[in-house]
């Protein structure tokens, strides 16, 4: 398996500590940038007029593997599996970012970014409403501490 950064992402939090637990959480939230290498900025044609993107990341200072662990906001031990959180067995991140535009050429204007910048960017996917929404999901234990920013 192998697995090639496409770019890099930038955002304001310098380091882990300074990320927020989701991109969501910081209103208004801050303008970020995914930016994407001169080799694979071609797959970026007809990328506008997309509201949302998915993009897929790799944690680099993600703390060590812990596979059950309490969370900060809970009292019960949960699987990492059952969490987003970031200390799993690859260090893979999604989040769902509002696009922008372009701010030069390979650099797409992102929201809702939760990373340290300079966070290796692996792929970029257009958000599909009509695929990626599921609006009868279910929270499992989570939905107690469900909030939205």
């Amino acid at each position: 398996m192998e697995l090639v950064a496409i770019g890099h992402l930038e955002t304001p939090f310098a380091t882990r500590a300074d990320c927020p637990r989701n991109g969501r959480q910081i209103q208004p939230p801050p303008a970020c940038h995914a930016v994407v290498d001169p080799a694979y900025q071609p797959g970026l044609a007809a990328l506008e007029g997309f509201s949302h993107l998915i993009l897929l990341y790799w944690m680099h200072e993600a703390k060590p593997l812990e596979l059950v662990f309490t969370p900060p906001f809970d009292a019960r031990p949960r699987g990492v599996f059952a969490t987003r959180a970031p200390w799993r067995p690859n260090p893979l991140a999604l989040s769902v970012v509002r696009f922008e535009g372009f701010d030069g050429p390979g650099r797409l204007i992102v929201r809702h970014l939760d990373c340290v910048s300079g966070t290796a960017l692996l792929d970029i996917k257009p958000y599909l409403p009509t695929t990626d929404c599921e609006p009868g999901a279910t929270m499992g234990w989570l939905a107690p501490h469900a909030t939205r920013g």
